[in-house]
């Protein structure tokens, strides 16, 4: 019979069974010796009962599992003084297996066993079945049994570290990832009955947060020095990134609270908030469930817990840098914004006092000096340059500050860019380039504001003049199911693929890049974004380097996506935005002029600006102007000061400046 088991079968043949109930075992009977075989063979962990007394048995699984110091003194001594300990928990089960022979069931339950010298957390699920004697009485009990005490307890730690990291979107600011991890931790006070997280500032360990730890108590102090000797908590070594255990023995600690336990924690674990490259940011203390072995295990979680810690408040802090930084970035933007805005506005007084005389002087001394004439057109190009940015940088202020008014009407988006593209085409064949406009009609109206999207077609055609030196231009627009798409096309230099990223960012210029001119300031097409969204479209460039440069504008049909109030009624007229006509008017040699006093001077003129071929014979306006006294449209009337006061009717003459100058 004890054969089955050469371990434990001995240990059990040296029981002396001649003074416990059940006798030697040659006088027991076949029942009792087939369910002890049967148990010595098996390799699933079990104990039994037998007789009055319930004298124990088990095998070489059980007491590997579950006996531990137990062994051998337990065999053949009453199950109730083997298990003392638990027998209020399982003596009922078994005296109700005893009493109505069926068998029990329990999943996971709690006992603590008093196997390793102290009371130890451990749960075990088992069944307790009936064992019968020969005449069919129930005699004894047999327990199969399993220990799931380390499942149990790594899915209570695994649950504190998901919920540790869970739901990271709400935490942002340092004190929120504290108060929600002491949220967290208190919800299983089993496995750390309570926790302290101090936080080093200025010399001293701060209380952040704690739980399951009642406010004010002696042993959590508020703040106390990081070098001082008698502190509650050894800070000074926990900065220096040791840990230490601390044992929770006097004063201040003999108040402890003891979480879910009946016994307050007799040790408590105090590791650093490790912070990479730095000293700590601080340290948390974990009161230790007294319940457990302290092993490598426990110690591995608590650090994982600090781990969390520490992970939560370097993203906070870094979070709240970053706050910081865009704001200090945003305070720069407004101060740049409005430093701009104020230096536009001091630049264009002046220019507007340059520009007039030296328009002026080119009337005045045109047919006198040519070298005169030619300085005198370098200083006006350049005063228009200087005009446009600084008219493109009062924009970008407009913008920034949210003052740029836009007014949105219905237009026939194919013609009126293939309007505006036409103004370029003059200068695309001086170039040496060709200009192809694909803008068949479309069947549906978009909604712009028709300064602006001058603005956006115009600053792409000068780019792509700029950029590109062989080769074609193309301008086309074409429908999609709910957007028109308008795109720009080039055969230039193209844009280096680790430029495209920036390349609409503002005040960004691709080094060394190859151009007809090193002019610009980098903010075009950052602003031609900006405009674009205001109509609630988008922009995106498409490059190959070397083999040109593709920038597609799509603009939502219809008017949803446009402020009710910014709508205008349809118009009619051209299709290019009177801004052309203000723009002619004050680059032609044969527009009115702005003062009365200039006006009166401005008929003699009129002969001397039509004998320089300021009007040349044409059948299609080349700016367009809807005004008018600039740029008559085929058969109107031309301005008495055109003709040095004598009206007359004529085709259109469009202006030689105005096309020249775009």
């Amino acid at each position: 019979m004890f054969a089955a088991d050469d371990e434990v079968g001995r240990d059990l043949a040296a029981v002396e069974w001649a003074a416990t109930p059940l006798g030697t075992p040659d006088g027991w009977p076949p029942s009792l010796r087939t369910t002890v075989s049967i148990m010595l063979s098996s390799r699933f962990p079990m104990w039994m009962a037998w007789g009055p007394e319930l004298t124990f048995f088990c095998n070489a699984a059980y007491r590997r599992d579950t006996l531990g110091r137990k062994y051998p003194w337990a065999l053949g001594r009453p199950a109730s003084e083997v298990w003392a300990e638990i027998w209020g928990d399982i003596g009922p089960r078994i005296e109700a297996v005893l009493s109505t022979g069926q068998a029990t069931w329990d999943e996971a339950l709690l006992l603590f066993l008093e196997r390793s010298g102290y009371p130890e957390e451990t749960y075990h699920t088992f069944s307790y079945s009936p064992v019968r004697g020969e005449s069919g009485d129930v005699l004894g009990m047999l327990c199969v049994v399993s220990e799931e005490t380390e499942r149990v307890v790594a899915e209570r730690r695994m649950a504190i570290l998901r919920d540790l990291g869970s739901d990271p979107s709400v935490v942002r600011t340092e004190q929120e990832v504290l108060a929600f991890a002491s949220r967290q931790l208190a919800k299983n006070l089993r496995t750390l009955p309570f926790t302290l997280t101090y936080l080093f500032k200025d010399g001293h360990a701060r209380l952040a947060s704690t739980s399951g730890m009642p406010d004010e108590h002696p042993a959590a102090p508020a703040s106390f020095p990081i070098r001082d000797p008698g502190a509650v908590w050894p800070a000074a070594v926990l900065a220096d990134g040791g840990s230490a255990m601390v044992e929770l023995v006097g004063e201040p600690y003999s108040a402890l609270p003891s979480g879910a336990w009946t016994e307050r924690p007799a040790q408590a674990l105090a590791v650093p908030l490790q912070r990479q490259g730095g000293t700590p940011y601080g340290f948390v203390v974990t009161g230790l469930n007294r319940y457990r072995p302290f092993d490598e295990s426990y110690r591995g979680f608590i650090e994982l817990v600090a781990a969390h810690l520490a992970a939560g408040i370097a993203s906070a802090r870094n979070y709240e840098a970053q706050q910081r930084r865009a704001e200090e970035l945003a305070e720069l933007d407004r101060a740049k914004t409005a430093f701009f805005s104020n230096i536009s506005h001091e630049f264009r007084t002046p220019l507007t006092l340059i520009m007039g005389p030296v328009d002026e002087l080119r009337g005045r001394l045109a047919d006198d000096d040519a070298r005169t004439a030619e300085e005198l057109e370098v200083i006006r190009r350049n005063g228009l340059r200087l005009s446009k940015l600084v008219n493109t940088l009062l924009d970008f202020s407009r913008i920034e500050a949210g003052r740029m008014r836009a007014r949105y009407e219905q237009v026939d988006l194919a013609r009126f860019t293939a309007d505006l593209a036409s103004v370029f085409r003059s200068a695309v064949e001086r170039a040496g380039l060709t200009l192809a406009v694909e803008c068949p009609p479309m069947d549906r109206p978009v909604h712009v504001d028709r300064d602006m999207w001058e603005k956006v077609v115009l600053n792409l055609l000068s780019n792509a003049v700029k950029f590109t030196f062989d080769g074609s231009i193309t301008v086309s627009v074409r429908a999609t199911e709910t957007h028109a798409v308008v795109t720009v096309a080039d055969t230039g230099i193209g844009v280096p693929a680790d430029e495209l990223p920036r390349l609409f960012e503002r005040f960004h210029r691709i080094a060394n890049a190859r151009s007809r001119s090193n002019e610009g300031s980098g903010i075009g097409l950052a602003l031609v974004r900006e405009l674009v969204a205001l109509h609630g479209g988008t922009i995106t460039a498409d490059s190959v380097e070397g083999a040109g440069t593709t920038f597609a504008i799509s603009l939502p049909f219809g008017t949803d996506h446009l402020p009710l109030d910014s709508l205008e009624p349809a118009t009619r007229g051209t299709a290019v935005s009177p801004a052309s006509s203000r723009s002619c008017r004050r680059r032609c040699a044969g527009c009115p002029p702005t003062t009365a006093r200039r006006r009166r001077s401005w008929r003699a003129r009129g002969a001397r600006a039509r004998a320089r071929g300021c009007w040349s014979p044409t059948t299609t306006p080349t700016c367009g102007s809807t005004w008018s006294g600039c740029c008559p449209t085929p058969g109107t009337r031309s301005p008495r000061w055109a003709t040095a006061g004598k009206p007359s009717t004529r085709s259109a003459r469009p202006c030689r400046t105005c096309s020249s100058a775009t």
